[in-house]
């Protein structure tokens, strides 16, 4: 075959991919060299992801997988799988994120519940006021709704 025979298939196989990511980024464009947006969506919903099928394991003080988990331990293992690093506890995790609002949070962001200016937890944002995260000594990783207003947004860039 010649090099003419490929471009129009190559064509179809890009015109695809885009049309995904603008799928992913609700038709956000981006210029050339500015941050992805669709490159961090992407990530947050493969952490997400990751962090759903872990349901069910147990947590365990100081874990970070991949069979148990702490809070922390859970989102930074399921940002890694993902291909971002974050820091260990949740207070140097909501340090490290760029600070959302409640109103612009989206699925794959980070969700910080503090008391005063100290954070104690940290779960990921599943959508419809639910997160996956996991909870305290005897509990598993598990879904579930928000519980309390003293929450913070952060997304991973």
């Amino acid at each position: 075959m010649t090099a003419q025979t490929h471009v129009p298939s190559l064509t179809v196989r890009l015109g695809t991919v885009c049309a995904l990511a603008l799928a992913v980024t609700g038709g956000t464009t981006l210029a050339p060299g500015g941050t992805s947006e669709a490159n961090a969506a992407a990530v947050a919903a493969r952490a997400l992801h990751v962090a759903a099928s872990k349901k069910g394991a147990p947590y365990q003080y100081g874990a970070s997988g991949p069979s148990r988990f702490d809070c922390s331990g859970l989102t930074l293992y399921s940002f890694k799988q993902a291909g971002r690093r974050l820091p260990r506890s949740a207070q140097q995790q909501y340090n490290s994120s760029r600070h959302v609002t409640a109103g612009s949070r989206k699925a794959g962001d980070l969700v910080f519940f503090h008391s005063g200016g100290s954070v104690y937890h940290v779960g990921i944002y599943a959508g419809n006021g639910r997160i996956w995260h996991s909870p305290k000594t005897g509990a598993v990783v598990r879904l579930e709704r928000i519980w309390s207003s003293a929450v913070w947004y952060g997304r991973v860039g």
